[in-house]
């Protein structure tokens, strides 16, 4: 993970918002869950500030999407009460893996600001060109 992809990726999520008619926050992390990069579109919630980040450490914590891990913190979930002070389980939230290492993770990002399925959408425009940039460095080497 690095500063220029990152911001890249929040370009791509917030042209997402953009045509899902949302006003979103973006957040992406690296693999330990440490803030890259961060915007917020003009207009955006004040909430966003908190849960894109959270959803994006979230991701990156259980290696999973928020949106697959709220169904398992539901009352009666396999996780059910989980959340705590850094968890935010509801969709939003995508991590970033390597290459062929499905359990691996390099970072997540984490979107809010929009409905559900608009954050999911903008996170995973984002997931979509860290995937593209990580075929194209994998054909390279």
């Amino acid at each position: 993970m690095n500063i220029e992809l990152a911001l890249r990726m929040c370009e791509a999520s917030v042209r997402q918002a953009a045509r899902e008619g949302a006003l979103v926050s973006v957040a992406v992390v690296d693999a330990g869950g440490h803030l890259v990069a961060f915007q917020r579109m003009d207009g955006a919630e004040i909430a966003g500030v908190t849960l894109a980040p959270g959803k994006a450490y979230t991701a990156v914590a259980h290696r999973m999407t928020t949106a697959d891990l709220a169904r398992l913190v539901r009352p009666g979930g396999e996780l059910y009460g989980l959340p705590g002070d850094r968890y935010v389980c509801f969709g939003g939230g995508v991590p970033l893996r390597h290459p062929g290492e499905e359990r691996r993770v390099a970072g997540a990002v984490g979107v809010s600001g929009g409905t559900v399925a608009q954050d999911v959408a903008c996170a995973e425009a984002a997931a979509a060109l860290w995937d593209g940039v990580q075929l194209f460095r994998k054909r390279d080497i």
